[in-house]
């Protein structure tokens, strides 16, 4: 009875998060004790699979409630307590976040099994998956907020979880300094929605901004809110944390990073200009930071010698890519927005966790010294190759899917230079993806012998490349999920702010 009146308070897969982050140390303790060594990973893997099938009971209820579902968590009843208001947009990134977060846990039975500490490393990646999902399901600021920090705590500890050496701690203090100061503007943007509307709800800020005027304290409101979200989400020029963090987390680390928390970032960013601005407002200012971060990404990975450090780079590429979608402010670029961002969390995934199968078996990062392991590694190498085209947005993979949409969107609101820019980008990228791919397959330097990665670490990979061959071909299922998503989150504002309000 307990937990059915909790389930009421809270969404069923932040609550088996919750409570699996919170047992997990105790699981570890259990394992050590009883001898089992695989006790906290088989028990992150119990909570992985657990919270995506409750993602798709979430999913039911939405559905069952005609598409947003209310939670009150603390105080009084929304508008003025805490709660979570889950709409298709939030069991869109729910979904991303747990379909990820179930790989990279297999994933990482293997590539971390060498390592000490390992209780304390699946705890922070369950606290980690439990702030994201949080995030993505909060219906105000506050709560929201809460779990941001949770979600940040974390990942700051994970960045420099191999900590043996200083490119891994100095990285996280980079990324600690410069994700507080962030949260600091959170903060000051949560005071101006206050002082203006009197409410921290999502629903009661669309309602109290519906139609006011674009003055002096809704644009300082822009600025704090671009600048609190943009940095977590990597756009340029707050972006200088993710080059240094990437690389130096461990690969499995570095796939969440990549695929699914700098999207978090621009989610939260999403629903909240939405709530407060009409597209029109801040469609050219989010236009010109689409083109920037884009544009100077791709020319910068372009003379990266270090594999992750050049994807690191190619993550904030795509991210103006996905901001496209934001700038062209209809119900099909935001389509293309949630399609690419769940697309990139397979795409840049695999990049990443093929890229950590490499290093785990060659120890280097150095694109030059990689000459010819693809043909020692064939199985992982096909999976990058896979990635790769992906990313570049080559025809029959997913990723081609999801930037059609994106860069359509800006042509079909007059946005044809950013289109432009788009497509010139893409095409850019493959110079240096195809670069890794030439060094990889190259002959082999004399004497290096190197042997295929673990066969759960292979597996995974070879499932995701699978999966983006599948979406690419098939895409109609994900298309329906995003343009519920799309929909709700442009054409749904009535009826998300009615349902809260009862």
């Amino acid at each position: 009875m307990v937990i059915d009146d909790l389930l009421t308070h809270i969404p069923l897969p932040l609550f088996v998060l919750l409570v699996g982050s919170l047992l997990s140390p105790i699981m570890g303790m259990l394992g050590e004790k009883f001898s089992f060594r695989k006790a906290s990973e088989a028990w992150v893997l119990i909570v992985s699979v657990a919270a995506l099938i409750g993602v798709y009971i979430l999913y039911q209820q939405v559905q069952a409630t005609s598409g947003v579902a209310v939670f009150s968590f603390w105080g009084q009843p929304p508008p003025l307590g805490g709660s979570f208001e889950v709409d298709s947009v939030g069991v869109f990134m729910a979904f991303s976040i747990a379909f990820l977060g179930c790989l990279v846990s297999v994933y990482s039975v293997s590539y971390m099994a060498k390592e000490s500490r390992l209780t304390e490393f699946y705890t922070l990646v369950a606290l980690m998956e439990t702030g994201l999902t949080g995030v993505v399901l909060s219906g105000d600021m506050l709560t929201l907020f809460v779990f941001w920090e949770l979600m940040s705590v974390s990942s700051y500890v994970l960045v420099s979880f191999l900590k043996g050496t200083w490119g891994p701690v100095e990285a996280g203090w980079k990324y600690l300094v410069m994700s507080a100061s962030a949260g600091a503007f959170l903060l000051l943007s949560m005071s101006f929605i206050y002082g203006m509307t009197g409410t921290l709800s999502f629903a009661g800020i669309a309602l109290a901004f519906k139609g006011a005027a674009f003055t002096l304290w809704p644009r300082l409101l822009f600025a704090t809110l671009v600048i609190g979200f943009g940095v977590k989400s990597a756009i340029v020029p707050l972006h200088t944390w993710l080059p240094d963090a990437h690389p130096e987390a461990p690969s499995p680390i570095s796939a969440l990073l990549s695929g699914i928390v700098i999207e978090t970032g621009l989610y939260a960013l999403t629903r909240t200009l939405y709530l407060v601005f009409d597209p029109a407002i801040f469609q050219i200012p989010i236009a010109v930071l689409a083109a920037l971060t884009m544009t100077l990404a791709n020319v910068t990975a372009m003379y990266q010698n270090d594999i992750k450090r050049m994807f690191a780079y190619s993550s904030i590429a795509q991210i103006g890519y996905m901001m496209v979608g934001l700038a062209a402010g209809t119900a099909y670029g935001i389509m293309g927005l949630f399609l690419h961002i769940f697309n990139h969390s397979l795409m840049k995934g695999l990049a990443f966790l093929s890229t950590g199968s490499i290093v785990h078996e060659t120890g280097t990062r150095d694109i030059d010294k990689l000459r010819g392991i693809g043909r020692m590694m064939p199985l992982t190498a096909l999976a990058l190759f896979v990635a790769v085209l992906s990313l570049g947005g080559v025809p029959t993979t997913s990723g081609f899917i999801s930037k059609f949409v994106l860069f359509n969107s800006a042509f079909d609101v007059g946005l044809g230079w950013l289109a432009a820019i788009a497509l010139i980008n893409s095409a850019l990228s493959m110079g240096y993806y195809l670069r890794v791919m030439r060094n990889l397959f190259s002959k082999p330097a004399e004497g290096v012998l190197v042997h295929e990665s673990p066969p759960l670490m292979v597996g995974v990979t070879l499932a995701m490349a699978f999966l983006i061959i599948v979406f690419g071909l098939w895409p109609a299922p994900l298309i329906d999920f995003a343009t519920g998503a799309g929909n709700a989150l442009v054409q749904g504002a009535a009826h998300y702010i009615s349902a809260v309000f009862g």
